[in-house]
């Protein structure tokens, strides 16, 4: 799912990343992440929000290699045998902290790196690994509408030639996977995603409102992976309220 874009803006996307071995994989999924990175413009770096550096804090990357992360287990040894050599940068970890103020965010200078829920995707979209990129952890201790309005401030770094992925999954249960029947989903799971996927298209500022959804519970066990979905959420809500303060103002000039 991506948001619309102008020439002067990088677009905005959500991502379900799916398995790890997506990375080696060419599937319906790999396919479309290549697609998609050869449809935008080329950033100037890129900021994940990935469901798998979900801590109590907000902070951000700020070195200048970042590490490949195996944050898995149980899987073949070429999987832990891919790297993504991306550079960092640390002078994004500025800009991102100067554009979500007064919300505070921590510059990580030497934990964490580039973790699969990113790297899965980017060997696909932008296999050069010669783009900058950044993470932004999510915040476990926060509620729903912190990640909302967290999401609407960094808006502004996407007209400064950053694209914002946000990587996680709408419906995440792994404990319900049935593994005999893996292309098939369940009726709740079905419903779940495909009332977030309406939310998107109709009023995006609701999204933070399917916590009381009936199928939640079963889609959303935790929300680590849920919870980077909230901010594409606010990137299309805000491009509307642009739009419609915009056409308020023309229709404003025009009755003059």
């Amino acid at each position: 799912m991506t948001t619309g874009t102008s020439p002067q803006t990088m677009p905005a996307a959500f991502v379900g990343h799916g398995t790890p071995m997506n990375a080696l994989e060419v599937n319906r999924y790999s396919g479309a992440w290549r697609e998609f990175g050869r449809s935008v413009p080329r950033p100037r770096a890129i900021l994940v929000i990935s469901a798998h550096w979900y801590i109590q804090a907000t902070a951000v990357t700020a070195m200048r290699k970042p590490r490949t992360i195996h944050d898995f287990f149980g899987f073949p040894q070429r999987l832990f045998d891919v790297e993504y050599p991306a550079p960092g940068m640390p002078e994004l970890a500025t800009e991102v902290a100067d554009a979500v103020h007064p919300m505070w965010v921590g510059a990580d200078r030497d934990s964490w790196g580039i973790d699969h829920g990113a790297w899965s995707v980017l060997v696909h979209a932008f296999p050069d690994a010669d783009i900058p990129v950044v993470q932004l952890s999510v915040n476990a201790g926060k509620p729903l509408d912190y990640h909302v309005e967290l999401g609407a401030r960094l808006a502004s770094l996407r007209e400064r030639g950053v694209l914002v992925l946000a990587s996680g999954n709408v419906v995440h249960n792994l404990r319900a996977v049935d593994w005999k029947q893996p292309d098939l989903g369940f009726d709740w799971a079905r419903r779940f995603n495909e009332d977030a996927k309406a939310l998107l298209r109709s009023d995006a500022s609701r999204l933070a409102g399917l916590v009381d959804h009936h199928d939640y519970a079963a889609a959303v066990p935790t929300p680590d992976h849920f919870l980077p979905l909230l901010y594409l959420g606010a990137w299309r809500e805000l491009r509307e309220r642009r739009r419609r303060s915009s056409s308020t103002a023309t229709r404003t000039g025009r009755s003059r």
